[in-house]
């Protein structure tokens, strides 16, 4: 790379990237969970997984429910009653 980024400015990008992830996922709820899980690997429920991975390995202690709210913007339960569709497509 002709111009590197300064490990603080990249952590800033990433940080960005990653917020725009988020709000892409939110702005496109017809693209179910089960729909991610079977073209990408990963779904929304994997990302807040991590984010709660994430937060743990720093010393923050949150919940499940929690890093569901925080990827899905609401609670997971009021986000499955509004956007998912067909059969429960839960994965584990």
């Amino acid at each position: 790379m002709s111009n590197p980024i300064p490990e603080a400015e990249r952590t800033e990008i990433e940080a960005a990237a990653f917020r725009r992830l988020i709000k892409h996922l939110r702005d496109n709820t017809d693209a179910q969970n089960i729909d991610l899980m079977n073209l990408a690997g990963f779904c929304r429920n994997c990302l807040s997984k991590w984010y709660r991975a994430e937060a743990d390995e720093r010393g923050y202690e949150i919940s499940d429910p929690q890093a569901r709210e925080e990827i899905y913007g609401m609670p997971y339960e009021d986000w499955k009653a509004l956007y998912q569709k067909g059969p429960k497509q839960d994965h584990k």
